[in-house]
Protein backbone atom coordinates (compact mmCIF):
# COMPACT_ATOMS: atom_id res chain seq x y z
CA UNK A 1 0.00 0.00 0.00
CA UNK A 2 2.72 2.90 1.07
CA UNK A 3 4.49 1.77 -2.33
CA UNK A 4 1.11 2.11 -4.50
CA UNK A 5 0.78 5.36 -2.90
CA UNK A 6 4.09 6.20 -3.15
CA UNK A 7 3.81 5.69 -7.43
CA UNK A 8 0.24 7.84 -7.57
CA UNK A 9 2.38 10.85 -5.84
CA UNK A 10 -0.03 10.73 -2.33
CA UNK A 11 3.13 10.48 -0.84
CA UNK A 12 6.77 11.15 -0.60
CA UNK A 13 9.42 8.03 -0.69
CA UNK A 14 11.68 8.30 2.78
CA UNK A 15 14.74 7.23 0.34
CA UNK A 16 15.48 7.11 -3.21
CA UNK A 17 13.84 9.16 -6.72
CA UNK A 18 10.74 8.23 -8.30
CA UNK A 19 10.89 8.33 -12.77
CA UNK A 20 7.92 8.34 -14.61
CA UNK A 21 8.77 7.06 -18.27
CA UNK A 22 12.77 7.37 -17.63
CA UNK A 23 12.27 11.21 -16.00
CA UNK A 24 12.92 12.18 -12.99
CA UNK A 25 9.72 13.56 -11.31
CA UNK A 26 9.98 16.93 -10.22
CA UNK A 27 6.57 18.45 -10.57
CA UNK A 28 4.16 15.93 -9.58
CA UNK A 29 0.73 17.89 -10.56
CA UNK A 30 0.84 17.58 -14.25
CA UNK A 31 1.40 14.00 -13.55
CA UNK A 32 -1.10 13.08 -10.80
CA UNK A 33 -3.74 13.40 -13.54
CA UNK A 34 -1.70 10.35 -15.42
CA UNK A 35 -2.48 7.93 -12.20
CA UNK A 36 -5.39 6.76 -10.57
CA UNK A 37 -5.35 5.04 -7.52
CA UNK A 38 -8.22 2.89 -6.47
CA UNK A 39 -7.74 1.60 -2.58
CA UNK A 40 -8.48 -1.73 -1.24
CA UNK A 41 -11.57 -0.53 1.11
CA UNK A 42 -13.96 1.51 -0.98
CA UNK A 43 -13.70 5.78 -0.42
CA UNK A 44 -16.34 7.05 -1.76
CA UNK A 45 -18.94 10.05 -1.26
CA UNK A 46 -22.58 9.62 0.62
CA UNK A 47 -24.16 10.11 -3.25
CA UNK A 48 -25.34 8.49 -5.96
CA UNK A 49 -23.51 6.22 -8.56
CA UNK A 50 -23.68 9.02 -10.84
CA UNK A 51 -22.23 11.51 -8.94
CA UNK A 52 -19.53 9.35 -7.55
CA UNK A 53 -18.38 8.26 -11.11
CA UNK A 54 -18.52 12.16 -12.29
CA UNK A 55 -16.74 13.78 -9.84
CA UNK A 56 -13.26 13.26 -11.24
CA UNK A 57 -14.32 14.62 -14.64
CA UNK A 58 -16.16 17.11 -13.09
CA UNK A 59 -13.40 18.89 -11.31
CA UNK A 60 -11.16 18.27 -14.79
CA UNK A 61 -13.66 20.62 -16.53
CA UNK A 62 -15.51 17.77 -18.89
CA UNK A 63 -19.51 19.19 -20.26
CA UNK A 64 -21.88 17.58 -18.81
CA UNK A 65 -22.47 15.71 -22.10
CA UNK A 66 -19.13 14.00 -22.35
CA UNK A 67 -19.50 13.29 -18.32
CA UNK A 68 -22.79 11.25 -18.85
CA UNK A 69 -21.18 9.36 -21.97
CA UNK A 70 -18.07 8.73 -20.03
CA UNK A 71 -20.19 7.34 -16.73
CA UNK A 72 -22.77 5.51 -18.90
CA UNK A 73 -19.71 3.79 -20.78
CA UNK A 74 -17.41 3.16 -17.36
CA UNK A 75 -20.71 1.60 -15.56
CA UNK A 76 -21.11 -0.71 -18.19
CA UNK A 77 -17.41 -1.75 -18.00
CA UNK A 78 -17.92 -2.83 -14.60
CA UNK A 79 -21.57 -4.62 -15.25
CA UNK A 80 -23.05 -1.58 -13.51
CA UNK A 81 -25.70 -0.72 -16.08
CA UNK A 82 -28.85 0.90 -14.33
CA UNK A 83 -27.15 2.02 -11.03
CA UNK A 84 -26.95 5.58 -11.83
CA UNK A 85 -29.59 6.45 -9.20
CA UNK A 86 -28.40 4.22 -6.72
CA UNK A 87 -26.67 5.56 -3.97
CA UNK A 88 -23.56 4.13 -3.24
CA UNK A 89 -23.45 3.30 0.71
CA UNK A 90 -26.43 1.05 -0.19
CA UNK A 91 -24.55 -1.15 -2.25
CA UNK A 92 -22.73 -4.38 -1.50
CA UNK A 93 -19.33 -4.19 -1.09
CA UNK A 94 -18.54 -5.99 -4.25
CA UNK A 95 -20.50 -3.22 -6.03
CA UNK A 96 -18.95 -0.32 -3.93
CA UNK A 97 -15.44 -1.38 -5.18
CA UNK A 98 -16.64 -1.31 -8.79
CA UNK A 99 -17.95 1.85 -8.27
CA UNK A 100 -14.22 2.78 -8.11
CA UNK A 101 -13.01 1.06 -10.66
CA UNK A 102 -15.53 2.79 -12.75
CA UNK A 103 -14.51 6.34 -11.34
CA UNK A 104 -10.71 5.46 -11.94
CA UNK A 105 -11.37 4.54 -15.81
CA UNK A 106 -13.91 7.15 -16.73
CA UNK A 107 -10.53 8.95 -15.87
CA UNK A 108 -8.98 7.33 -18.61
CA UNK A 109 -5.61 7.15 -16.66
CA UNK A 110 -2.01 6.07 -17.91
CA UNK A 111 -1.39 4.25 -14.64
CA UNK A 112 -3.87 2.47 -12.96
CA UNK A 113 -2.93 1.27 -9.92
CA UNK A 114 -5.13 -0.88 -7.51
CA UNK A 115 -4.56 -2.23 -4.23
CA UNK A 116 -5.94 -5.36 -2.84
CA UNK A 117 -8.82 -4.83 -5.72
CA UNK A 118 -11.01 -7.98 -4.43
CA UNK A 119 -9.89 -8.44 -0.93
CA UNK A 120 -13.11 -9.76 1.13
CA UNK A 121 -15.17 -9.83 -2.31
CA UNK A 122 -17.72 -12.72 -3.03
CA UNK A 123 -16.64 -14.70 -6.19
CA UNK A 124 -19.12 -13.22 -8.51
CA UNK A 125 -17.77 -9.29 -7.77
CA UNK A 126 -14.06 -10.98 -8.15
CA UNK A 127 -14.76 -12.25 -11.31
CA UNK A 128 -16.41 -9.31 -12.88
CA UNK A 129 -13.01 -7.18 -11.48
CA UNK A 130 -10.14 -9.97 -12.95
CA UNK A 131 -12.42 -9.52 -16.24
CA UNK A 132 -11.72 -6.03 -16.25
CA UNK A 133 -8.26 -5.82 -15.29
CA UNK A 134 -7.41 -8.75 -18.40
CA UNK A 135 -9.51 -6.34 -20.61
CA UNK A 136 -7.26 -3.19 -19.72
CA UNK A 137 -4.23 -5.02 -21.50
CA UNK A 138 -2.74 -2.82 -23.75
CA UNK A 139 -5.02 0.08 -23.00
CA UNK A 140 -3.35 1.36 -19.68
CA UNK A 141 -0.37 0.40 -17.39
CA UNK A 142 -2.07 -1.79 -14.18
CA UNK A 143 -0.10 -2.28 -11.11
CA UNK A 144 -1.94 -4.69 -8.77
CA UNK A 145 -0.68 -5.41 -4.97
CA UNK A 146 -1.84 -8.30 -4.19
CA UNK A 147 -1.26 -11.61 -1.34
CA UNK A 148 -3.07 -13.53 -3.97
CA UNK A 149 -1.40 -16.10 -5.87
CA UNK A 150 -4.09 -17.26 -8.10
CA UNK A 151 -4.83 -13.71 -9.12
CA UNK A 152 -1.16 -12.79 -9.44
CA UNK A 153 -0.94 -15.55 -12.17
CA UNK A 154 -4.28 -14.70 -13.73
CA UNK A 155 -3.58 -11.03 -14.14
CA UNK A 156 -0.17 -10.01 -14.55
CA UNK A 157 2.37 -10.26 -17.24
CA UNK A 158 5.32 -9.18 -14.91
CA UNK A 159 5.58 -9.71 -10.98
CA UNK A 160 7.55 -8.17 -8.53
CA UNK A 161 7.71 -9.81 -5.22
CA UNK A 162 8.43 -7.63 -1.85
CA UNK A 163 9.62 -8.59 1.69
CA UNK A 164 9.30 -6.70 4.84
CA UNK A 165 9.79 -3.45 2.16
CA UNK A 166 12.70 -5.08 0.13
CA UNK A 167 12.32 -6.12 -3.71
CA UNK A 168 13.16 -9.82 -3.52
CA UNK A 169 12.89 -9.83 -7.34
CA UNK A 170 10.93 -9.02 -10.42
CA UNK A 171 10.21 -10.68 -13.78
CA UNK A 172 8.05 -12.40 -16.13
CA UNK A 173 5.39 -13.46 -14.36
CA UNK A 174 5.35 -17.12 -15.37
CA UNK A 175 9.49 -17.81 -14.69
CA UNK A 176 9.00 -16.21 -11.20
CA UNK A 177 6.50 -18.76 -9.89
CA UNK A 178 7.85 -21.95 -11.83
CA UNK A 179 11.52 -20.71 -11.22
CA UNK A 180 12.20 -18.43 -8.65
CA UNK A 181 15.80 -16.80 -7.98
CA UNK A 182 15.55 -15.58 -4.69
CA UNK A 183 15.37 -17.97 -1.78
CA UNK A 184 12.76 -16.05 0.03
CA UNK A 185 10.38 -16.62 -2.90
CA UNK A 186 10.82 -19.47 -3.42
CA UNK A 187 9.70 -20.17 0.66
CA UNK A 188 6.84 -17.76 -0.08
CA UNK A 189 5.74 -19.63 -3.47
CA UNK A 190 6.04 -23.07 -1.67
CA UNK A 191 3.68 -21.45 1.71
CA UNK A 192 6.74 -22.00 4.29
CA UNK A 193 6.85 -18.36 5.10
CA UNK A 194 4.32 -17.60 7.73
Amino acid sequence: TTLLRIMALLENPDAGEIFYKGVKVRNSDRLRKKITMVFQKPVFFNTTVFENVAYGLGLRGHSENIVRKKVRKTLSLVNLEGFENRRVKKLSGGEQQRVMLARALALDPEVLLLDEPTANLDPANTKIIREVIKDLRGKTTVIVASHHFTQAKLLSDRVACLYEGRLLEIGKTNRVFTRPKDKMVRKFIRGELF
